[in-house]
């Protein structure tokens, strides 16, 4: 039976606000396929900002690759 790692990356694009760009999940993606991880889900939440009780929204971006 195979085995999976995951990995869980939140991305957001600006504390207060704004969209996440295109081009900045395409990089994150492209790079994690170079080490050998694979999309698994991309879901929207509120992530917790650095200021302040409040989030911001954004992506948890979850991959996978198997375990050796």
């Amino acid at each position: 039976m195979q085995r999976y790692v995951y990995q869980v990356v939140e991305v957001r694009e600006k504390m207060l606000g704004g969209k996440i760009s295109g081009d900045r999940l395409e990089k994150l993606l492209n790079d994690r396929a170079g080490e050998g991880w694979r999309l698994k889900t991309i879901t929207a939440a509120e992530i917790k900002g650095r200021v302040g009780p409040g989030g911001v929204e954004g992506l948890l971006v979850t991959f996978e690759r198997p375990v050796d």
